[in-house]
């Protein structure tokens, strides 16, 4: 058992996204990973996939959410379901920053572009 204090926990940044893993392997963690991000208006995740399913949870904000050539807007207090192995995006179409909670099904989340090539995470996993 481990309590961690999240602010005390390091920041990455990516154009348009600051992250924070929450939890994962480096925390014990064998099957589950918990990120943070906050998204900027007009900004978005690249397209990417992972083996992993995941939830995301919108704690504010609102954008669209793109799964496999379909689109589909949320707003705030909603819950994102992805599959694993699937090509998505998700994405800030508001006025204000779009604040995540994510949960993976794995611990080492390993993304992927569109076209397979890795994707560098700049953030511990």
């Amino acid at each position: 058992m481990r309590v961690i204090d999240n602010t005390r926990l390091p920041l990455s940044r990516l154009p348009g996204i600051v992250h924070t893993t929450l939890a994962g392997s480096v925390d014990g963690l064998a099957h589950l990973s918990v990120w943070r991000q906050t998204i900027a208006p007009g900004s978005g995740t690249p397209p990417h996939r992972h083996a992993c399913e995941e939830g995301v949870v919108v704690e504010s904000g609102s954008g669209e959410l793109l799964v496999a050539g379909q689109t589909q807007g949320f707003g705030p207090d909603s819950t994102l379901v992805i599959p694993g192995d699937v090509d998505h995006q998700i994405l800030d179409t508001g006025t204000e920053p779009l604040h995540l909670v994510a949960a993976f099904s794995a611990t080492r989340v390993v993304g992927v572009l569109p076209d397979g090539n890795p994707i560098e995470l700049p953030w511990r996993s």
